[in-house]
């Protein structure tokens, strides 16, 4: 192998070295910035009580039936647009005592709306205010 050989493989080889390297510097930092911002999403739903809408919202007949989980009941409110993240509802329910032992999801139909906290939804849920017992006070 002559000389001129000898130094284009090893150019060729730093060129490659140097690449691979900075795809993975590349991949790490992106991977990084994903993380922090969803973190910090992800955190500010959870601490910082926001609704899905403004008001007045959209009102929603929501059914519970006898065996819906709660972990369900997180993934079909935030298909049907009142919540905006499932896992911090379910966390939030932990903070609000809901869907465990005390108070466990109750069936029935309940009249909520988009413009209501996560906060609110659970105290809804949690006490049991169905759609029929709130007609009958008004």
């Amino acid at each position: 192998m002559s000389d001129t050989t000898r130094e284009i493989n090893k150019v060729t080889k730093a060129i490659i070295t140097v690449s691979w390297k900075l795809i993975v510097y590349g991949a790490a930092i992106l991977l990084l910035y994903e993380g922090i911002t969803r973190g910090y999403q992800f955190g500010h739903s959870l601490f910082y009580d926001t609704a899905a809408s403004d008001p007045p919202g959209i009102e929603m007949r929501v059914t519970i039936g006898e065996d819906k989980s709660l972990m369900n009941l997180a993934a079909a409110l935030e298909e049907s647009k009142l919540i905006k993240n499932r896992y911090a509802f379910l966390i939030q329910s932990i903070f609000y005592g809901y869907g465990y032992s005390d108070h466990p999801v109750e069936e029935g139909t309940f009249l909520l709306n988009s413009s209501m906290t996560a906060k609110e939804l659970i105290i809804t849920l949690r006490d049991g205010v169905t759609e029929e017992e709130s007609e009958a006070e008004e």
